[in-house]
């Protein structure tokens, strides 16, 4: 399904979510809140910002990031080919392969030394800042990783390649940020209505 059908289902779910919860509100029924009374629309538009500045998008631009990087950085293109990688493609894997690992010690030893900083206060990984935090550690990992690659293989030598790298994956997935916005927004009424 293309992501436009998919913004109009989900903006048509919300409007009937809206007369709906009006018609089950005007029979009394019980544990039902109306969106188009004053209560409704105040949590709507005064919660509209914190509804949207959930993990979640976060999580999903992180991600974005990360995944347009690494396309963009020339990495999967160097796994594709067949034949033999030029020396410098080979060098650029070396090093970015030596900055990840020196990225993952780094996060070794914020989380597996005893009394570490990123451990709960009973000295656990789950729940604690490293659990909370998994989702953006991952990505800038792999961010990094295809920074480097794409620097030391010459791909994108000035700031602005970089930039590039960076914010590819974000102007790729934007139709994604879209439907998110719509969807938390859904399940955020859905929440408010029967909740």
């Amino acid at each position: 399904m293309k992501s436009s059908r998919v913004c109009v289902v989900l903006m048509v779910a919300e409007c009937v979510l809206i007369i709906v919860s009006w018609l089950l509100s005007a029979a009394r029924l019980e544990g039902v809140r109306s969106m188009l009374s004053s209560e409704g629309i105040r949590w709507f538009i005064g919660n509209f910002s914190t509804i949207m500045a959930s993990p979640l998008l976060a999580w999903l631009l992180l991600a974005l990031i990360a995944g347009g990087s690494l396309q963009q950085s020339g990495v999967v293109e160097h796994f594709m080919t067949k034949g033999e990688a030029s020396f410098r493609n080979r060098l650029a894997l070396r090093v970015s392969a030596v900055f990840l690992a020196l990225y993952t010690i780094v996060i070794c030893m914020l989380t597996l030394l005893p009394h570490a900083i990123l451990l709960s206060v009973k000295g656990g990984l789950f729940p604690s800042a490293f659990s909370r935090s998994i989702v953006p550690i991952v990505c800038f990992g792999i961010t990094l990783f295809s920074v480097v690659y794409g620097v030391m293989s010459g791909r994108h030598q000035k700031g602005e390649d970089v930039l590039n790298i960076l914010s590819y994956g974000l102007r790729q997935g934007a139709s994604l940020i879209v439907i998110y916005i719509f969807a938390i927004q859904l399940y955020a009424s859905l929440r408010f209505v029967f909740g």
